[in-house]
């Protein structure tokens, strides 16, 4: 598994945007909370206090965001193992000849039954 972290100098660190969650208390206070981020949580006695609590807190903690881009491991085909595994089987077209046989009797089979199909609704 090949595993690549991709950061950023700092001094073009991209601006990082954050969903917050705002709930209002029944004391009239406000916690906002970072969504994803449970420890990221701050209150106040309004939105906007709550708010610059939690951007200080983020602030205040740094924390680091990284991408990370992880490759799967290459991984082989489960039926890859069989291929040509009847190559030098005397009897392999013999057997292709009976499934190409037993293949147009079943398509004949099935066109009969559309032909039946299609009679019975012309004649309703």
């Amino acid at each position: 598994m090949n595993l690549t972290v991709k950061t950023y100098p700092n001094n073009t660190v991209p601006k990082l945007n954050y969903d917050v969650l705002i709930e209002n208390q029944e004391d009239g206070g406000v916690i906002a909370t970072v969504l994803g981020l449970p420890d990221f949580k701050a209150s106040g006695v309004n939105k906007e206090e709550a708010l610059e609590k939690l951007i200080q807190l983020l602030q205040e903690r740094k924390p680091e965001i990284v991408t990370l881009e992880i490759e799967p491991p290459q991984t082989e085909h489960p039926w890859t193992k069989f291929a040509g595994m009847f190559k030098d089987d005397p009897q392999f077209d013999e057997v292709l000849a009976y499934i190409e046989a037993d293949r147009r009797e079943l398509d004949a089979q099935m066109e009969e039954y559309y032909r039946q199909l299609d009679a019975e609704d012309e004649a309703k």
